[in-house]
């Protein structure tokens, strides 16, 4: 019986959490006049590219065009990106690689993230989105994490029933995404603090400190 990998993008399949703070940071600068700390954004890790924003915007009284706002984030991110696309994080490629390998696993990415910005940053570390059998993404869905839509909707496109999924997850709002869904999640701390992922089936330092064998007992305890 098939089952699946699930990947998130921003601090999971590549370390962009520091490019994306940085790049909100530069935004309200650019366009508000106000400071803001990148530690700010931390909370709003893994929420959607809207609510990143907004969400420091409320903290700071800071009435902003969340549109404007998040373009201009992108802007600044890609600007940021372009000398050195960043690398896969580690045990990525190798978790993709044995999912392709395996006739009874399934891949996908999903990410709050939305497309044009997720998308170099997914062919930056080297992975093919042709690889994936689903990808899906923040503009797929209509209720961002923690709500376990984009969990859903992705088991959904694959065909595979949720109990049967593994989601890799950074942030506590993807993580309570992906057991409000029924799967199982392997969290990795690339982002905050094991402390705060504590509610995912396992919690590690990097993804290569997990094996496919180990994936597979997840899904066999269901």
């Amino acid at each position: 019986m098939r089952w699946a990998m699930i990947f998130d993008v921003d601090g999971v399949v590549a370390d962009t959490e520091v490019l994306n703070a940085r790049a909100s940071v530069m935004m309200f600068k650019q366009l508000y006049d106000t400071e803001v700390q990148a530690e700010d954004f931390r909370a709003f890790v893994g929420t959607g590219d809207e609510r990143y924003v907004e969400g420091v915007a409320e903290k700071y009284g800071v009435a902003i065009d969340t549109e404007a706002a998040v373009q201009r984030r992108k802007e600044n991110f890609f600007g940021l990106l372009s000398d050195d696309p960043l690398p896969a994080m580690a045990g990525v490629l190798e978790l993709v690689e044995a999912a392709r390998d395996s006739a009874d696993t399934a891949v996908a990415i999903a990410t709050s993230g939305n497309k044009d910005k997720q998308f170099p940053v997914i062919r930056g570390t080297g992975l093919q989105l042709d690889w994936f059998d689903a990808v899906i993404t923040g503009d797929d869905v209509t209720r961002k994490k923690p709500d376990p839509q984009i969990y859903l909707v992705t088991a959904q496109k694959l065909g595979i029933d949720p109990a049967r999924c593994v989601v890799f997850e950074d942030a506590p709002a993807g993580v309570t995404a992906a057991k409000a869904a029924g799967m199982s999640c392997v969290a990795v701390t690339s982002s905050v603090q094991a402390e705060m992922l504590r509610e995912a089936d396992i919690v590690v330092d990097a993804l290569d400190q997990v094996s496919v064998q180990r994936l597979r007992g997840l899904i066999a305890l269901k």
